[in-house]
């Protein structure tokens, strides 16, 4: 079995996989002050409940766009699982994916562990692969498989905390695809702006991208919000919410030794 670790800005998901099989996952949030015993008694403990043990995880991989989290991860894959991890974006690590970037060592690992399995699942097509996390991602891979870079906008919480923060009358809210258009009252005009206003941006990116490429592309999407938005526009014709976790495990296939198995 395969454990895959993704840590975000905002949350760190644990998931284990048997083969294309998501056997269990689990999110907590990203703190670079949790140590690899928390981790453990954590993550351990909601393993056992899924019937899964430590000795059951042959491998482990890992991407995190927070560094300072890597060292605990480290050791708690030394202590409590099998070995060395292997982590996305150090030196020798394969993604199968030509970088077309004037400084590729600059791209998210999860930027980049998207982009392999968005490729994978839709072989031959151009790709806008969208992810909304703390960050809303725009990234495009070719049909050849080669990353040709990407956009990053403000994410939709980001977006709304920042509303509240800024703006003492306006409160905090929950994001949801309002009934009308048109607000009648503070909290649906809010919700309207930051709904329709995320659908409106991703139209627009991805028709500018389609414009820029020369190509129709094939829109891929993943995160947190990604199961509403989607339903707010055909632009988006694939959601996954796992495919990061796919992602991980198709790198980590890349890269094993011949012989293991996930």
């Amino acid at each position: 079995m395969l454990l895959a670790i993704d840590v975000g800005n905002t949350n760190t998901v644990f998931a284990v996989l048997s083969g294309e099989d998501v056997c269990g996952e689990w999110r907590s949030a990203t703190t670079d002050l949790r140590t690899a015993d928390e981790y453990a008694v954590w993550l351990t403990q909601l393993m056992q409940i899924n019937g899964i043990t430590p000795a059951q995880i042959n491998g482990v991989i890992v991407s995190t766009v927070v560094p300072q989290t890597l060292f605990e991860l480290r050791v708690l894959c030394h202590k409590y699982f099998s070995g060395e991890p292997l982590v996305v974006g150090e030196d020798g690590v394969k993604t199968g994916l030509t970088i077309m970037l004037d400084r590729p060592e600059q791209v998210g690992a999860d930027r980049l562990v998207n982009a392999v399995a968005a490729h994978k699942a839709h072989p031959g097509l151009d790709l806008v692969v969208i992810d909304f996390g703390t960050a809303t991602t725009f990234d495009v891979v070719s049909a050849e498989g080669e990353y040709r870079g990407g956009i990053i906008a403000p994410g939709v919480n980001l977006s709304i905390q920042a509303l509240h923060d800024a703006a003492a009358k306006l409160p905090h809210i929950v994001v949801r695809r309002p009934d009308k258009v048109i607000g009648t009252d503070t909290v649906s005009a809010m919700q309207s702006g930051v709904y329709w206003g995320y659908i409106g941006l991703i139209e627009g990116i991805v028709s500018r991208i389609a414009e820029e490429y020369g190509r129709s592309m094939t829109v891929v999407s993943t995160g947190g919000l990604g199961h509403l938005l989607r339903h707010g526009t055909p632009v988006i014709t694939h959601f996954d919410p796992d495919l990061t976790i796919r992602g991980l495990a198709e790198i980590y296939r890349r890269n094993c030794v011949t012989g293991t198995s996930l």
